[in-house]
């Protein structure tokens, strides 16, 4: 425990004014407004050592995380864990909205009732749009509403919910919807309760999810919080950021950086023009292949697409394919690799399929370890563990081995979750404490490595498509919030991709080209061919979008 005025920022950083001020803020609430690059997870797990390290956070009460996306959840889960220690962040707990809302849900089910009352064992549909089934199942759309039910009706769930959480942050709260909002409103509205609501309204991109419109102004107003905006950007290079304050200029004119702070010549911006979609992916998958060449890693590589990816980037993605270039589509795994038992899964496969893993290793005992256990309970299980890997590697490496069936591996990694034992699964997540969630993520992870497998039969590459450290990122622009990489490519920088009312399509693009960190690439073509499986319009001659584009000159 340390005094407040003793406190510094973990890691050796240094945090501008209006950041440290936040973070250092003691009972007050905060609305942060912050562009990207700005450091906003940064912020909030700086705040979260601060709270705890001072004893404003006091044992057993805890801080409560909401993000809107399940992967914004885990990345400021994973820093506060480096900044503070595990020993600290036992008591940050870091949820999506609707994990928080499923948290109520099982904590005080009893409260529903009517219609909405559910049995103990109930379940969600994880499929889109879901069915409900009276008492048994629940679709994920009725997870704010249930626990809105909750906090309405029981004083006692109330009470227990501002008795635990001391400190709560709200990430990426443009995006919050009225229901949201009203959760919120209901949990911590009038309390002692210290709130950090963090956003930016130029990335405010959620609309079409019932996002509210000046939610940050309402939540300053209705908890008279203190307003703090943030304007550096530190995570593109000078000339990309050039070009990320002349769409600030045409957006929000009073948030402009002055050009002293944005001198160097630092960074690239690539437009490049295609006759067709063919052409395109050739020329851009061997641009990927040379950056992979000098050394860039896989991870560090994303393309990103406004929308209808399966379509608009299939061409480049049999193209990567070919070359051998392993890349993952994130609509498919990203909300998957969230899942603790998912990268269990894969961390298994990884280990017993593949030679020099030491990371899945490291990780698969960490998840694996008893450590309430004696200390000749635990290592008698660390000895039994460590013998059925070996013998599980030595069987899928043999010649009788169908490593191209799925079935065949199903078989060890359901071994191996068993001695590692449902217990310890369950406590992976509180999703997985009722119904069959866990039953569900495990079969979905299979499936997941089925689909991968059936690319070119071949379980290594599989595992490196899967992987977010050994392949390129392929992802909507809905996808990207919160990430960066070194190398950005935005495909298809079109009037019939960047279409839409308002500020909504600029705010989109924003988006996408402050995720570079080095180099940004764009691109356009005259013509793409309508894919056989288009069930929507199709425009086969294309526009390139030259009010998007003349922003690339940073001169």
């Amino acid at each position: 425990m340390i005094r407040q005025e003793e406190w510094r920022p973990t890691g050796g950083l240094i945090l501008e004014p209006n950041a440290m001020a936040a973070a250092t803020m003691g009972q007050a609430n905060t609305v942060v407004s912050a562009g990207p690059g700005a450091g906003k997870t940064e912020l909030l797990a700086q705040r979260a050592d601060f709270v705890l390290r001072t004893g404003l956070c006091p044992y057993p009460r805890r801080i409560l995380a909401v993000s809107f996306k399940t992967d914004a959840a885990r990345n400021l889960r994973d820093r506060v864990r480096r900044r503070s220690g595990p020993e600290y962040a036992a008591r940050f707990d870091s949820f999506t909205f609707h994990a928080f809302a499923k948290r109520l849900i099982d904590a005080f089910r009893p409260v529903l009732s009517g219609y909405n009352a559910l049995d103990p064992d109930y379940r969600i549909d994880p499929t889109s749009p879901g069915a409900r089934i009276e008492r048994e199942q629940i679709r994920f759309a009725d997870l704010v509403p249930l626990a809105l039910e909750i906090l309405e009706s029981s004083a006692y769930a109330r009470g227990a919910i501002r008795q635990t959480y001391s400190h709560v942050f709200l990430d990426e709260f443009q995006d919050c919807t009225a229901d949201q909002y009203k959760l919120i409103k209901l949990a911590f509205g009038r309390t002692t309760s210290a709130l950090t609501a963090v956003g930016d309204t130029k990335q405010r991109i959620m609309a079409w999810a019932g996002a509210l419109d000046g939610v940050m102004q309402a939540f300053a107003e209705d908890f008279a919080a203190k307003p703090l905006p943030l304007y550096q950007n530190f995570r593109s290079a000078p000339r990309l950021r050039r070009m990320q304050n002349a769409m600030i200029a045409h957006m929000d004119p009073l948030a402009v950086s002055p050009d002293e702070d944005l001198a160097g010549d630092g960074g690239a911006i690539e437009v490049l023009a295609f006759d067709d979609e063919a052409t395109e992916a050739e020329a851009l998958a061997g641009l990927i292949e040379g950056w992979l060449e000098e050394g860039v890693e896989a991870h560090e590589i994303a393309v990103l697409v406004r929308q209808q990816p399966h379509l608009v980037a299939a061409p480049l993605g049999r193209e990567l394919t070919n070359r051998g270039v392993p890349y993952r589509n994130e609509q498919e795994s990203q909300d998957l690799a969230a899942e603790p038992a998912a990268a269990l899964v894969f961390n298994l496969l990884r280990v017993i399929a593949l030679d020099r893993q030491p990371g899945a290793y490291v990780e698969l005992m960490r998840v694996a370890a008893r450590p309430s256990a004696s200390e000749e309970d635990a290592s008698r299980f660390d000895r039994e563990l460590k013998r059925k890997i070996v013998a599980i590697r030595a069987s899928v490496r043999g010649d009788q081995f169908a490593s191209q069936d799925l079935a065949a591996w199903r078989a060890p990694v359901l071994e191996l979750l068993a001695l590692i034992t449902r217990p310890v699964l369950t406590a992976l997540s509180p999703a997985y404490q009722q119904g069959t969630r866990l039953d569900d993520v495990v079969e979905q992870a299979l499936l997941a490595f089925e689909r991968e497998l059936a690319v070119d039969d071949d379980p290594r590459k599989a595992l490196r498509r899967l992987s977010e450290e050994d392949a390129v990122r392929l992802l909507t622009i809905h996808k990207c919030k919160g990430l960066e990489f070194e190398k950005v490519i935005v495909l298809g920088v079109e009037e019939e991709l960047f279409w839409g009312e308002g500020q909504a399509p600029t705010s989109e693009f924003f988006v996408a080209v402050s995720r570079a960190k080095e180099h940004l690439v764009l691109t356009h073509a005259n013509r793409r061919r309508r894919p056989a499986t288009a069930v929507r319009r199709w425009d086969v001659r294309r526009t390139p979008h030259r009010e998007f584009l003349a922003f690339c000159d940073t001169r």
